[in-house]
């Protein structure tokens, strides 16, 4: 068993050790006996007393310790998507900006064609929007990661004066969702589904 799957399973342990009443409605989730059922990552996720199950599959990765984190941090707030907030603007980022930047922002730069083409099944596939704001490059849309953590895309074509760029900011309110550390690994996996769906 790796590293990983250790984690999972400590988390799922401690989770079902003092499992909330109102758990799904903290999720929110829909509740079939001692498991939870709601969206993850662009794709359906069980949380059962033992495993996580994203799409089809067992999920052992870092993901998966993504979304044990946010079980476990659940609460009864509301997500608050304005003001969005950049990713450097969260306590304690320091150590993450680079590697979110690059892994979240960068990685998509050279895609931003394609993904222009493909956003509206993109945003189906995280129940997201794609509404048409000012200030918001040439294009944009909100993605649901986990359902109550918002990622604001936006993107921005190159041209004569200044290369491609990407944006990724977060609902005002996630860090009560997930510490900053497990935020920066949800932006990365939302961008690594992102090229999966392309």
């Amino acid at each position: 068993m790796s590293n990983y799957e250790n984690i999972i399973k400590g988390n799922l342990q401690r989770l079902y050790s003092h499992l909330p009443a109102d758990l799904a409605d903290r999720l929110p989730a829909t509740r079939v006996g001692d498991d939870f059922l709601f969206q993850a990552f662009g794709d359906s996720c069980r949380i059962a007393p033992d495993t996580i199950i994203i799409g089809d599959k067992t999920e052992t990765g870092p993901a998966g310790i993504v979304i044990s984190l946010y079980a476990l941090q659940a609460t009864g707030i509301a997500c608050r998507l304005a003001p969005y907030k950049a990713f450097r603007e969260m306590s304690d980022s320091m150590p993450y900006v680079g590697a979110f930047a690059s892994n979240t922002e960068r990685v998509l730069m050279e895609h931003i064609d394609i993904i222009e083409r493909e956003a509206g099944r993109i945003v189906a596939q995280f129940n997201g929007s794609q509404e048409a704001q000012p200030d918001t490059g040439d294009f944009s849309f909100i993605l649901y990661p986990l359902p109550k953590i918002a990622l604001n895309y936006i993107f921005y074509r190159a041209d004569d004066e200044f290369p491609a760029a990407v944006t990724c900011l977060f609902s005002s309110n996630a860090p009560e969702f997930l510490k900053t550390d497990a935020l920066a690994d949800t932006g990365e996996y939302t961008s690594k589904k992102i090229l999966d769906i392309l």
